[in-house]
């Protein structure tokens, strides 16, 4: 054998074992992801039907059979709709900034170590914020609204560095064909930047949905519970799937373990629809389909 076969060889053998470790690793990462899948969709569908999505649990006691997460899920909605509404636009123009205008400034560099800081935040932190601000200083009620406050300080270090990701992956070159044409930066960032870095930038907003649309700390110091519905996010105490999903769990009857895999269970579906959505778009308005 020559020493070129052997090299070979031992290049052979070595692309075999990465190969075996990356495909162990992927087995180690996916076996407890989809243990956990089943075992959700398992114990939920036992009270996954027409009367858990559409009645509430007003009158309903610990151990009544019956009820349903409607007011649960239209709490969450409520919330994470609003919180992206405060977060979407924050933090897509904070990534704006950092990549188009505030390039190498101290502005930039402060900007970019507090978001740092704001995403190894714990859930509870930003909670108990909102609690001390919204509802102690201010005497503002339990709300809905208080809710997707404190989700949406969760929300904006994710949007921020997702965004700025993608906006930093858009080539140099069409920024500069643009401006050799005559066209404002503004007019740039919004008609050449934006457009090609929407898939990325969607992915990245579903990405920070996902994470706070099971988020129970800040919701059990901001929303409260009830177990009415309550359509108006801004005004009285408002429940939300997690909180419902915690409140369930923590009785002790069978009934009510059930709605709480019922409650988990919708949640996992809503976020996976969200998600089904955003690459919907991000499809949509692909560069291949000239959108």
């Amino acid at each position: 054998m020559t020493a070129i076969q052997r090299i070979s060889a031992g290049r052979r053998f070595k692309d075999r074992l990465v190969r075996s470790l990356v495909y162990l690793s992927f087995a180690i990462a996916v076996v407890p992801l989809i243990a956990v899948l089943w075992m959700v969709v398992k114990n939920g569908l036992a009270r996954f039907d027409m009367e858990f999505l559409t009645h509430s649990m007003r009158n309903i006691g610990a151990r009544d059979a019956g009820g349903g997460a409607y007011h649960a899920i239209l709490g969450t909605l409520e919330q994470v709709l609003l919180a992206s509404l405060i977060s979407i636009p924050v933090g897509l123009l904070t990534a704006i900034y950092l990549v188009e205008y505030g390039a190498g400034t101290r502005l930039s560099r402060a900007i970019s170590f507090f978001v740092d800081v704001m995403t190894g935040i714990p859930s509870v932190v930003s909670g108990l914020f909102i609690l001390a601000f919204w509802i102690l200083a201010l005497g503002l009620p339990f709300s809905g609204f208080a809710g997707a406050l404190a989700l949406s300080i969760l929300m904006m270090p994710t949007v921020v560095r997702s965004a700025e990701e993608m906006l930093r992956l858009v080539p140099t070159d069409l920024r500069e064909a643009s401006y050799a044409l005559g066209v404002p930066k503004w007019r740039t960032i919004t008609r050449v930047v934006l457009p090609t870095s929407f898939t990325g930038i969607a992915t990245g907003v579903m990405l920070a949905i996902a994470r706070v649309a099971g988020e129970t700390a800040p919701l059990l110091l901001t929303v409260f519970f009830t177990d009415s519905i309550n359509s108006d996010p801004f005004n009285g105490p408002q429940m939300g799937l997690p909180l419902f999903v915690f409140d369930q769990a923590g009785r002790p009857t069978d009934t009510a373990i059930d709605r709480a895999w019922a409650g988990a269970l919708t949640l996992i579906l809503i976020v996976m629809l969200l998600n089904l959505v955003a690459r919907l778009i991000g499809w949509w308005r692909s560069p291949a389909r000239g959108r």
